[in-house]
């Protein structure tokens, strides 16, 4: 592990070279500048998973865990959905590859090295892996109050767990699962579920959540006040709160140019749940979506 400090900033940096074979995890531990102070936690990757729980520590301990090659599948389809993440090889390459002989040789599995940097400054951390090409599994422990935003691509469920603070989540290719988390949040995938349990709603915050392919099932406490905006373009909408629906007809835009006339309907379903607070949003296309009660 290499550490660096420039002037206010730390930068911690944990490279494994590829001669380290099997899966190893390693662990990276950040400490904040003021601990059991709000902080802020970014983390994007292009290959992988990301798990979040929080403790009563004061550091951010990172354990990172690199697949194997076989592992790693590079792309996922999903619907009619496919993001395909590809470095491909130069021609030059391709031809030398198809040319050799590789009769009777046996194919060696690479390890894969891989490298995972934070960089913490006044309580703010970013992390990021090296190589966007090489699938990294990240599990975090973290303290509470927090402006967590999390994402990634390809290949990689995202979960987080018991964390109290700002949650901004996004995905592309799975699931999103947000379990006891307290605050607010604003969650979105293309293909795949969002399942989010709330311990405790901010009132004041309005939350979105959204995806493509897949349900959306939010569960909140019994007492949670709310203005609803929900749209499943092909699927249903689902509530055992007692939503008051506004039965006002929808917004009608008449769009005219020359040679060209457009009428647009708005077919957002729009409520209130125990009378009313900030908007929280829920769309979808393809899939259901499923407003809970928290049990008693």
């Amino acid at each position: 592990m290499k550490k660096m400090k420039i002037t206010g900033l730390l930068i911690l940096s944990l490279i494994i070279g590829s001669n380290s074979f099997g899966q190893s995890t390693e662990q990276l531990t950040v400490p904040l500048s003021s601990p059991g102070k709000p902080y802020s936690l970014k983390i994007q990757l292009v290959t992988g998973s990301i798990k979040v729980v929080s403790y009563d520590g004061k550091d951010i301990l990172i354990n990172a865990t690199p697949r194997s090659d076989d592992e790693t599948k590079g792309s996922k389809t999903n619907g009619n959905f496919n993001v395909n993440i590809n470095f491909r090889k130069g021609d030059k390459d391709k031809e030398d590859e198809s040319d050799f002989d590789k009769s009777g040789m046996k194919r060696i599995a690479s390890s894969g090295g891989f490298e995972v940097t934070a960089k913490e400054a006044d309580n703010n951390v970013t992390v990021n892996t090296g190589n966007p090409n090489k699938a990294v599994d990240l599990d975090l422990k973290i303290p509470q109050d927090v402006k967590l935003k999390i994402g990634t691509v390809n290949d990689g469920e995202i979960s987080v767990e018991n964390v109290r603070g700002e949650l901004e989540v996004s995905n592309v290719n799975e699931k999103i699962t947000l379990d006891k988390v307290s605050g607010s949040v604003m969650a979105n995938t293309v293909n795949g579920d969002i399942v989010v349990n709330f311990s405790k709603v901010d009132p004041n915050a309005p939350m979105a959540f959204s995806t493509l392919n897949g349900d959306i099932k939010v569960t909140l406490p019994i007492d949670t006040k709310a203005n609803l905006k929900l749209k499943s373009d092909n699927g249903e909408i689902f509530s055992d709160f007692d939503v008051v629906v506004d039965k006002t007809p929808g917004k009608v835009d008449k769009i005219s140019t020359p040679g060209m006339y457009k009428i647009k309907k708005d077919d957002w379903v729009y409520g209130k749940i125990n009378g009313g607070g900030a908007e929280m949003l829920m769309k979808n296309m393809q899939g259901d979506i499923y407003l809970k009660k928290a049990a008693k």
